[in-house]
C-alpha cells in the first residue's frame, strides 16, 4: 500500500490531538505532536516519492482511490488521490519546508500561552494544503482550498486580543473568499460541460471538446484565474497579504513559502490544457496581471518600514513572476521558481523572526541596526536569502529560476512583459539591499541578545544551503506532466541566440539596483532620500507607496462605504415597514368611518337619502 495518504493523515491526526487535548498537554508534548506529525509526513512523502520515481515512467499518474465521498444521482466524487510529477514537487515543498518551519516555530513560540492551539492550526493548515495538491478531482481540491482559507484566518488572527489582528484576519478571509466564489463558478461551468470534476478526465477531454477561444472555455478560465488571484494575492485581490503579517512569523513563513499563496499557481499549472485553449486569458489575465503585480509590489516594498511587510510585498512580487511564467507558457519554469522561492522565502521569514526576537519584538527596521555582530548566523541567512531574492548570479538559487522566467518571456517575443520583469528585478535589488543594510549594518539602535537552540539554527542552516546554487540542483520531475516551454525548445535545437542577451539585461538591472541602493544608503547615508521625502512630491509618493498605492482606500470608496451606507439604510428594515402601509390605511379608514357612528337618527336618515340620490344619478347616467 502507498504511504501517500499518510502524508496528510499524520498532520490531521496531529491537529485532532492538539485540538482536543491542548489544555491537558504540556508545551513539550504539544511541540512533540506538532513537529513530530510533520516529520512523519515529510518522511512518508520522501518514501512515496522515491517509490513513484523508481516504479513509474516520466509523465505517469498514480491514482489512489480511498472511498466515495458522497453520491447525488450520477455525481459521485471520490475521496481519491492523484500523484504525478507536479503533485510530487508540491508535496515535497509543503512537507519538507513545512517541517523546517514547524521545527523553528517550536523555538519561536516557546512560552506562548496558546502553544498547543498554534500547532493545531499549523498542522491543519498543512493537511489542507496537501489535500489540495493531491486531490484527483476539483471538488476535493476545493475542500483543501477552503481549508487553507480558514486556517489562514485562524493563524493571522492568532493574537486575537488585539483588535487590529482580528481585523487583518477578517480582511484576509473576506478578500480570498471573493476569489473562492469565482472558483466555485468555474467548477459549476466545468461540471455542466463535462459532467464530472475529475481532473484527469477534464484535461484529457477538453482539447477534444472545445476549439480555441470557445466562449464557454473563456468564461471558465476567467473564473479559475479569479480564484487563483485571490489565493496567490495578485492584483486586484492582493490587499490581504501585507496585513496578514499580523500573525506569528512562522505563520507568515508557512503561508508565503509552502502553502496558501502557491495554491493559485498550482491551480493554473494543473489545469493548463484549459488555458492553452484560451491564449488571450493566459497571456493577459495571467501573464499581464503577474507582470503588473510584480512592479506594484516592488514600489510598495520600497516604502515599508516593517521588516515582515517588506517580505510580504516581495512574496507578492515573486508570485507575480510565477504568473508571468505561466502566462508565456513557461509552465515548468513557474513551478521551478515556486520551489526555489519556497527555500529562500522561508529562510528570510524565519530569519526575520529571529531578528524580531533578538530585538525584543521590534519590527521597525529603522529601530534596528548593527545586528550582524550580535546574530551572525541570521546575518548570513539574510545575505544568502536576500541574494536569492535579488537573483545574485550563479551563487544563489533565485538566479537560476528567475532568469529562466525572464528568458522565456524574452524568447516568446513579449517585450513589454519582459521589461516589466526586468524593472521588477531592479526594484527587488533596491529594496533588498535597503532592508539588509539598515537591519544589519550601521549603529545599534535597539539592544539585541544572542540566540541559541538547535530548533533555531538547524532549520536556518538547511534553508541557507538550499538557497544557494545547491538548491538549483533539485530538478522537479515535470517532464510529461507540463508542456515544454518555447525557450527550452529553442535551447534544445541550438537556436537560443538571445538567451545571453536576456540574461545580461536582467543582471544589469539587478546590478544597477544594488549600485543605486549602495549610493543612497552607504555613500549618502540616506540624506538625499530624507530630503526627497520632505518635499511635496516626494512625501506624496512615499505616502502612496507606503499605503500600497492606495488600493485599500480605493476599495473602501468603491465597496466598503457603499456597503455600509446600504447597511445603515436597511438597518430599519424599510421592506418590512412598507407592508405597514396596509394596516395604516385600514386604521385611517377606521378612524374616518367611526366618526359617522353618531347615534343620531336624523343624521342616519339624511345620509341614507343622500346615498339613494347618488345611486339614482348614477343609474340615470348609465341608462342615458
Amino acid at each position: 500500500m502507498s504511504l501517500l495518504p499518510l502524508t496528510f493523515i499524520f498532520p490531521l491526526i496531529g491537529f485532532l490531538i492538539l485540538a482536543f487535548m491542548r489544555d491537558k498537554l504540556s508545551e513539550q508534548a504539544a511541540g512533540f505532536v506538532g513537529v513530530g506529525s510533520m516529520a512523519l509526513s515529510a518522511l512518508c512523502t520522501l518514501v512515496a516519492s522515491f517509490s513513484f520515481l523508481t516504479s513509474y515512467p516520466a509523465g505517469s499518474v498514480m491514482q489512489i482511490p480511498l472511498w466515495t465521498w458522497f453520491q447525488v444521482g450520477d455525481f459521485a466524487p471520490g475521496f481519491s488521490l492523484s500523484f504525478d510529477g507536479l503533485a510530487l514537487t508540491m508535496t515535497g515543498i509543503i512537507t519538507g519546508v513545512g517541517f523546517l518551519i514547524h521545527l523553528f516555530a517550536a523555538w519561536y513560540m516557546k512560552g506562548d500561552a496558546g502553544f498547543a492551539r498554534f500547532f493545531s492550526y499549523m498542522n491543519l493548515f498543512v493537511a489542507s494544503m496537501l489535500l489540495l495538491v493531491l486531490a484527483d478531482n476539483l471538488l476535493l481540491l476545493y475542500l483543501g482550498w477552503e481549508g487553507v482559507g480558514i486556517c489562514s484566518y485562524l493563524l493571522i488572527g492568532y493574537y486575537f486580543h488585539d483588535r487590529a489582528n482580528g481585523q487583518a484576519a477578517i480582511k484576509a478571509f473576506t478578500v480570498t473568499r471573493i476569489g473562492d466564489v469565482f472558483l466555485a463558478f468555474g467548477l459549476f461551468l466545468l461540471f455542466r460541460e463535462f459532467g464530472t470534476l475529475n481532473i484527469q478526465e477534464i484535461i484529457t477531454r477538453a482539447p477534444e471538446m472545445f476549439d480555441i477561444n470557445n466562449p464557454t472555455m473563456i468564461l471558465t478560465t476567467m473564473m479559475l484565474v479569479g480564484g487563483a488571484m485571490g489565493k496567490s494575492a495578485q492584483l486586484p485581490l492582493h490587499t490581504w497579504l501585507a496585513d496578514a503579517m499580523a500573525g506569528p512569523t512562522p505563520v507568515s513563513a508557512l503561508i508565503h513559502a509552502a502553502t496558501m499563496v502557491t495554491a493559485g499557481v498550482y491551480l493554473i499549472a494543473r489545469m493548463h490544457p484549459l488555458f492553452e485553449l484560451t491564449p488571450g486569458i493566459l497571456l493577459y489575465w495571467v501573464g499581464g496581471v503577474g507582470a503588473l503585480t510584480l512592479v506594484v509590489a516592488g514600489f510598495c516594498a520600497l516604502a515599508q518600514t516593517d521588516i515582515k511587510r517588506i517580505l510580504a510585498y516581495s512574496t507578492m512580487s515573486q508570485i507575480g513572476y510565477m504568473f508571468l511564467a505561466l502566462g508565456v507558457g513557461a509552465w515548468q519554469g513557474a513551478i521551478f521558481h515556486l520551489m526555489t522561492h519556497a527555500f529562500f522565502k522561508a529562510l528570510l521569514f524565519l530569519s526575520s523572526g529571529a531578528v524580531i526576537l533578538a530585538v525584543h519584538h521590534e519590527q521597525n527596521i529603522f529601530k534596528m541596526g548593527g545586528l550582524r555582530k550580535k546574530i551572525p548566523l541570521v546575518f548570513w541567512c539574510y545575505l544568502v536569502g536576500g541574494g536569492a531574492l535579488a537573483a545574485i548570479p550563479w551563487v544563489t538559487v533565485g538566479f537560476y529560476s528567475k532568469e529562466a522566467i525572464l528568458w522565456e518571456t524574452y524568447a516568446t517575443g513579449h517585450q513589454v512583459l519582459f521589461y516589466m520583469g526586468v524593472f521588477g528585478a531592479f526594484l527587488t535589488a533596491l529594496y533588498t539591499f535597503r532592508m539588509i543594510w539598515i537591519v544589519f549594518f550601521g549603529e545599534e539602535k535597539t539592544h539585541a541578545h544572542k540566540l541559541k537552540g538547535i530548533s533555531y539554527w538547524l532549520p536556518l542552516t538547511i534553508l541557507l544551503v538550499l538557497s544557494t546554487a545547491v538548491g538549483a540542483w533539485i530538478t522537479p520531475p515535470l517532464q510529461g506532466v507540463l508542456p515544454e516551454s518555447f525557450g527550452h525548445l529553442l535551447e534544445l535545437s541550438g537556436e537560443a541566440h538571445g538567451k545571453h542577451t536576456a540574461e545580461y539585461i536582467a543582471m544589469g538591472a539587478m546590478l544597477l539596483g544594488l549600485i543605486i541602493a549602495a549610493l543612497l544608503y552607504v555613500v549618502d547615508k540616506g540624506r538625499m532620500l530624507t530630503k526627497f521625502k520632505r518635499s511635496t512630491i516626494g512625501g506624496g509618493l512615499y505616502y502612496w507607496c507606503y499605503h500600497g498605492l492606495g488600493f485599500d482606500a480605493l476599495f473602501d470608496i468603491i465597496f466598503v462605504k457603499p456597503f455600509l451606507f446600504i447597511g445603515r439604510l436597511f438597518k430599519a428594515d424599510p421592506v418590512d415597514k412598507s407592508w405597514m402601509v396596509l394596516p395604516t390605511l385600514a386604521s385611517i379608514g377606521n378612524k374616518v368611518f367611526s366618526r359617522t357612528q353618531t347615534g343620531s337618527l336624523r343624521g342616519y336618515a339624511a345620509s341614507f337619502g343622500l346615498g339613494v340620490a347618488v345611486l339614482l344619478v348614477l343609474v340615470m347616467m348609465t341608462v342615458v
